[in-house]
C-alpha cells in the first residue's frame, strides 16, 4: 500500500472550483449552446447515435458496471482482487454517492435546459443556475447533468485505488473523465445541457468522493492532522 496524502486532492479540488467558477463568470454558456442550436431548435437532439448509444447505451453500460463492482465485494475479480473489502465497499458507495449528490441538486434546480429557451424554439428564459429559486418560465431541473455523472460518478474510485496502484488509479480516473466529458458533450450537442452542467457535475462527483474518503479513512486524517498541529495532541 502507498502512502497518500490529502494535501494533493483538497488542492486539486480548490483549484478546480476556482477554474468552473471562472467558466461561470465568462457567459460562454450560451454562446456555445447557439453552435448547435436554432432558432427552431437543436438538429441533433433526435440524432439516433447520440440518442440510442451515447444517451441510453452508456447509461445502461454505466448501471452494469455499477452492479459488476456491488458483486464484487463479495466476488472480487481482476484488479479488485488485491482490495480489502473495505475498499470494495468504497469503490461501489462513491459511485452510488456521486450520482445520488447530482439527482439531488438536479431535484432542487429551477434551472432550464437550452433546448427550453425561447432563443431555441422554447418558452424559457436564459437564467443563471445560481439564481436559485427564481423560476425561467421552463420545466427546470435541468442543473447539473445527469447523464454526465454516468461517467463522472467513478472518478470516486481513484481515491481508493490510488492507494494500492498509481498507474491503475490514474487509467481509472482518466477513462472516468473522458467519459463524462463525451457524455456530457453529447447532451450538449442535442441541447440538453450547457458545458457548465457538465463541469458541475465531474465537479460534486468529485467531492462525493472525496468526502467519502475523507470519512472512511477519517483516523488516518486525524493523525495527519494531529502531525501537522502537535498541538491538537495536548487538547
Amino acid at each position: 500500500m502507498f502512502r497518500v496524502s490529502i494535501a494533493r486532492p483538497v488542492t486539486w479540488t480548490f483549484l478546480s472550483l476556482l477554474l468552473i467558477l471562472a467558466w461561470d463568470a465568462s457567459g460562454l454558456d450560451l454562446p456555445l449552446a447557439r453552435l448547435a442550436g436554432t432558432p427552431m431548435g437543436f438538429p441533433w437532439r433526435d440524432n439516433w447515435f447520440l440518442v440510442h448509444v451515447v444517451h441510453e447505451g452508456a447509461r445502461a453500460l454505466s448501471w452494469l458496471l455499477l452492479i459488476a463492482l456491488a458483486l464484487a465485494i463479495r466476488w472480487p475479480f481482476g484488479f479488485l482482487r488485491r482490495l480489502p473489502v473495505r475498499e470494495r465497499i468504497q469503490l461501489t458507495l462513491g459511485v452510488l454517492a456521486s450520482v445520488l449528490l447530482v439527482s439531488l441538486v438536479k431535484q432542487a434546480s429551477a434551472t432550464s435546459c437550452p433546448w427550453d429557451l425561447k432563443v431555441f424554439g422554447g418558452v424559457a428564459q436564459h437564467v443563471s443556475h445560481w439564481a436559485w429559486g427564481l423560476r425561467d418560465g421552463g420545466p427546470g431541473g435541468c442543473f447539473p447533468a445527469g447523464h454526465a455523472s454516468a461517467g463522472f460518478a467513478f472518478v470516486s474510485g481513484w481515491f481508493v485505488l490510488r492507494r494500492r496502484s498509481h498507474s491503475v488509479a490514474g487509467a481509472w480516473l482518466a477513462c472516468a473523465l473522458v467519459a463524462g466529458l463525451v457524455l456530457g458533450l453529447g447532451q450538449q450537442l442535442r441541447g440538453a445541457h450547457y458545458v457548465s452542467h457538465t463541469l458541475w457535475t465531474a465537479w460534486l462527483c468529485w467531492m462525493a468522493g472525496l468526502l467519502l474518503d475523507l470519512l472512511m479513512h477519517r483516523s488516518r486524517v486525524r493523525r495527519a492532522a494531529a502531525a501537522l498541529h502537535p498541538k491538537l495532541n495536548e487538547s
